[in-house]
């Protein structure tokens, strides 16, 4: 899964889910297009579930499309990353 990736690229940064196409979820021929592949849109509680299970800071879902959503994403990455705790400064020894 993509998660250990960023676990160990990042370690220690917030993580934040976001759910994209938020417009496509009502989309019928999204809808038939998923049924093909015998699976549904991602409902906001399947997210919230990932959520928890993935340990992020928050679950989001937008629509750049429709521009719903877009700017409380970047406003939810704004403040993870200034809630992100600092790396401590490496000094360097010369023995």
């Amino acid at each position: 899964m993509w998660i250990s990736e960023v676990i160990h690229f990042c370690p220690g940064l917030p993580v934040l889910l976001v759910g994209c196409k938020k417009d496509l979820r009502n989309d019928p021929n999204t809808i038939e297009e998923l049924r093909k592949m015998n699976t549904t849109p991602v409902s906001p509680e399947k997210g919230q579930q990932a959520m928890q299970e993935i340990n992020a800071v928050n679950y989001l879902e937008c629509s750049a499309k429709n521009n719903d959503g877009v700017r409380e994403v970047f406003e939810a990455a704004t403040r993870a990353a200034l809630l992100a705790r600092p790396k401590p400064k490496r000094r360097c020894l010369i023995l």
